[in-house]
């Protein structure tokens, strides 16, 4: 037992290493990356820009850095937006933040809940698992649905706990649509802003709305998650 442990925590290591390595070392993503990290919308539509299929690759080893390298993901969907027009955005979006999902489920499950209890704290994969546990699928699915929640975090803890696969799948394919969709919309009109622009008011009300909805709904699974002696006491 303790030797496959060791295989996975291994194994683990191994695939973060090489994702790491690729971003390191095909230059486009290693720019690329830098300026999402950043924040940076304008230097990414500039890299973007004119370089058709290649930038979708680009789109594409972007979201599956982001199992490794962090950064805010609407930055992505915004940028899609601008460069590749709304349907063909969202398109791009959904698919690609789909298999960064399943990859972070991946080293979830690799990786165990040791390596994981390291990384996000003991207390945190304990509440996350009575959550997903008491919650079900409508728990996976509205916290996708809330802008301020890591996305890759989820995946990590749902691996790591054992959620399983076909419900954490089809969860993150819906409930990451509407973000993806409002990021995307509001991309594509950054280069003629106006607050006048029906699809950029309804983006930002869109937005403010599950920001708004994501206070009481997590205090409401929170004290759903409470252990049960808690709970009594």
């Amino acid at each position: 037992m303790l030797t496959r442990r060791w295989v996975q925590v291994v194994a683990a290591a191994a695939g973060v290493a090489l994702l790491a390595a690729l971003c390191l070392l095909v230059h486009p993503l290693r720019e690329a990356i830098g300026h999402a990290a950043s924040g940076d919308t304008t230097a990414l539509r500039e890299q973007l820009r004119g370089t058709g299929v290649a930038g979708v690759l680009l789109l594409y080893g972007l979201m599956l850095a982001h199992i490794v390298v962090l950064f805010p993901a609407e930055i992505t969907n915004m940028v899609a937006g601008f460069t590749y027009g709304i349907p063909l955005g969202i398109l791009i979006c959904a698919t690609g933040w789909f298999l960064s999902a399943l990859g972070t489920y991946a080293l979830g499950v690799i990786a165990g809940r040791p390596v994981i209890e390291k990384l996000a704290g003991r207390e945190r994969v304990q509440t996350a698992e009575r959550m997903m546990e008491r919650g079900g699928w409508p728990f996976l699915l509205i916290v996708r649905l809330l802008p301020f929640v890591p996305f890759s975090l989820v995946g990590y803890l749902a691996g790591a706990t054992r959620v399983p696969l076909l419900r954490f799948a089809w969860t993150s394919a819906i409930g990451a649509i509407p973000l993806i969709a409002l990021a995307v919309v509001l991309g594509s009109r950054l280069e003629h802003f106006s607050i006048t622009d029906p699809l950029v008011w309804g983006s930002l009300v869109g937005f403010a709305l599950l920001i708004g909805l994501g206070h009481p709904v997590g205090r409401r699974w929170q004290r759903r998650a409470r252990p049960v002696e808690e709970t009594v006491g």
